[in-house]
């Protein structure tokens, strides 16, 4: 062994060290209280701790009516003051008649002034001067907190969209408007609400289920070793059972065609072509037609002898692909610690997708508050410029522009880290799937590295090395971390540009243009086999740098031309292994599927009273089918895996050897009976 593709590990190493750096600069950079505070108009935080906000957590807009706006789709900002307060509004109230009474009920003002700029409590002010200069709002509506800010508290009663049992409001400007207003600005409120509750429920299941999750899940961990285990012994029925019952279904099919097109005849109108009828939209007249079941009769018997012939031709073939099943699981069971290794992929990928989720938020939250003039009127031409918030008073704008603020728009900068924070979060991505793709791939090649130390042990289980897992993973790591990534970063680039191009479908949705559309899809479709075909070769290309130690391209050469030296045999073994581990994951998943339908429905009279009280049976019910499914892949990945070494440890072993007592083969005795040998070549001396 040497270690292959070190300029490829060298820059592997330089590219994580630099993502290293990407996120220390990004944490440097980022706030992320950005994302988890609503900011005000003045940029600042509500509910932060150790400011004035502290006890401020929820955003409170001035005047929601204007939420309605088109500025609000275009700047991802509501047009009004947004201040933050400890408490939504639970009345209606306007500033005319708080500033009306405000002498002989001064806890009316009191309540009101809370929704006013801070430290204001002017109520002498005159209307048209604080609706001006926005010091308080010129009314407030019973809302409800939601994402930390306030909404209007909607509710239907016999079947009238309502406020707190209203229907109609003051706007505080001389106005009587409909609640459907309040609607407008907060489109779809309801429905998000109601989804909110929703998953407070589902959330309220999962916290008195999860234990009984976790034992369907270890009962399909545990169903999923026993059908590993029984493959040995029960692939070639299983197989057998299906293609005859495939057969039997089709023959049936052939017999019913047969009985409807002789049934048929004598009656009126049967004997009428298709082309006769021409186009019906009701399909039942087409079953009137002899020729109908003539034809589906003719297309069932050519299945039916393609099949039969398939199975005669191929029928050594497929012996083979049982047998490598059998001594997949026979290698499996004299190295059980390879079925658990999915889970330190899964680790190393949870790693991965975590640092880059975090990278992302502190790069999405880089930079210093930046504000804009946001203008009732369309045509103001100071509108969308930046402002200065401490200064804005003081310029003309107000004077041409009535009713422009300037307030928060987003966080920005005009450094250069700022200018370039899309390019470090297309950096972000790639090296994340660049990453991602290495720890798939050392696992692949970490497995096929222990598969591989089990065929080629010529007697078995006695010549298997100790921990044959543990030195493959070591053998990966040392020698081919170069190659691994390397496999890694072409398909890495593949996905990337896959990525680019459902950006590009997203944003160009809404384009007449149907050349465009039509090059996109067929970008997306060629990029997309691409994508499936190098997941193929990388596949075997680290079977073969587990087998060998050769670099990348070397090993991705001689595995391809070795499978289209064996194309047959590689599709045969591929449909009888995808058919046989799809049955064992549909087996696994829907029998502790059916065992947690019974149990969460109170169907099992021993465990009636341990069942806990759901609101949705179905979440803990879901979650067990889906998550047995996944449990199931997991092992199911690893017997596939072996599989794909197994054989192509075998279509080395037939070119290099030729079964003498110079060149023994190393396949075992099940596979040589299936090749016309009698017995195993005695050991060479």
């Amino acid at each position: 062994r040497h270690c292959t593709d070190v300029i490829c590990c060298v820059i592997f190493i330089v590219v994580i060290l630099g993502y290293i750096a990407l996120g220390v600069v990004a944490w440097v950079h980022g706030d992320p209280r950005k994302v988890i505070y609503p900011t005000d108009s003045y940029g600042q935080f509500c509910g932060q701790k150790g400011t004035l906000n502290e006890n401020k957590t929820i955003l409170f807009y001035f005047n929601i009516l204007k939420c309605a706006s088109p500025v609000v789709l275009i700047n991802l900002q509501c047009p009004t003051t947004q201040l933050c307060v400890s408490k939504c509004p639970d009345r209606f109230a306007t500033y005319i008649d708080v500033q009306a009474s405000y002498r002989y009920r001064p806890d009316q003002w009191n309540y009101f002034r809370q929704f006013c700029k801070p430290g204001f409590n002017n109520p002498r002010k005159s209307v048209t001067q604080v609706l001006r200069d926005e010091d308080c709002p010129s009314m407030i509506i019973p809302s409800r907190p939601f994402l930390k800010r306030c909404f209007p508290d909607f509710s239907t009663k016999n079947g009238v969209l309502t406020v707190a049992n209203q229907t109609t409001f003051k706007d505080g400007r001389g106005k009587t408007r409909n609640v459907t207003d309040l609607r407008e600005a907060a489109n779809g409120i309801n429905n998000v609400l109601d989804a909110r509750s929703v998953g407070m429920k589902i959330f309220e299941d999962y916290a008195i289920s999860w234990y009984w999750i976790l034992i369907g899940l270890f009962i399909a961990m545990m169903l999923s070793l026993l059908f590993l285990v029984l493959l040995r012994f029960t692939a070639g029925v299983l197989f057998w059972i299906f293609i005859f019952g495939v057969i039997g279904i089709i023959g049936y099919g052939i017999w019913h065609c047969y009985w409807e097109y002789d049934h048929l005849k004598g009656i009126p109108g049967s004997d009428l072509t298709v082309y006769d009828i021409g186009f019906q939209t009701d399909f039942k007249v087409y079953l009137q037609l002899r020729q109908t079941w003539l034809a589906f009769m003719i297309i069932l018997c050519g299945v039916e002898v393609i099949i039969i012939l398939m199975l005669i031709f191929l029928r050594n073939r497929i012996r083979i692909a049982i047998a490598l099943l059998k001594e997949g699981s026979r290698a499996i069971g004299y190295i059980m610690s390879t079925l658990f290794y999915p889970i330190v992929t899964f680790i190393l990928i949870a790693i991965c997708i975590s640092y880059w989720a975090v990278t992302a938020v502190f790069l999405a939250t880089s930079g210093e508050p930046v504000y804009k003039v946001m203008a009732n009127q369309t045509l103001c031409k100071y509108a969308n410029l930046t402002c200065d918030p401490e200064t804005f008073n003081t310029t003309n704008v107000t004077k041409l522009c009535p009713g422009a603020q300037c307030t928060f728009a987003f966080y920005g900068g005009e450094s250069l880290y700022h200018k370039y924070i899309f390019i470090f979060q297309l950096a972000n991505i790639f090296v994340f799937l660049w990453l991602v793709n290495f720890a798939i791939a050392l696992g692949q090649c970490t497995l096929a590295g222990a598969f591989a130390s089990y065929y080629w042990a010529y007697r078995k289980p006695a010549d298997i090395p100790l921990w044959p897992l543990f030195s493959s993973f070591g053998r990966a790591i040392r020698y081919h971390t170069g190659s691994l990534a390397f496999g890694a970063l072409i398909l890495a680039i593949v996905q990337l540009i896959r990525v680019i191009l459902e950006y590009l479908d997203h944003k160009l949705k809404g384009t007449q243009n149907s050349f465009t559309r039509f090059l996109l899809c067929c970008l997306k479709c060629c990029f997309w086999c691409l994508e499936k075909f190098l997941k193929f070769i990388n596949r075997n290309a680290y079977i073969m740098i587990a087998i060998y130690g050769k670099n990348f391209c070397t090993s991705a050469r001689e595995a391809f031309f070795l499978l289209m030296r064996n194309v047959v045999r590689v599709a045969v073994l591929d449909k009888v292994t995808d058919f046989l581990l799809f049955l064992g994951k549909i087996l696994v998943a829907g029998g502790v599927g059916v065992l947690a339908f019974f149990f969460f429905t109170q169907r099992i009279p021993i465990f009636a009273q341990e069942v806990p009280m759901l609101n949705y049976y179905w979440v803990p019910l879901l979650t067990v089918i889906i998550g047995s499914y996944l449990v199931a892949h997991g092992f199911f990945s690893v017997y596939a895996m072996c599989v794909d070494t197994l054989f192509l440890c075998f279509c080395e072993d037939l070119e290099r050897n030729d079964g003498s007592t110079a060149k023994p083969y190393f396949m075992s005795a099940s596979l040589h009976r299936i090749l016309g040998k009698k017995k195993l070549s005695p050991k060479k001396a």
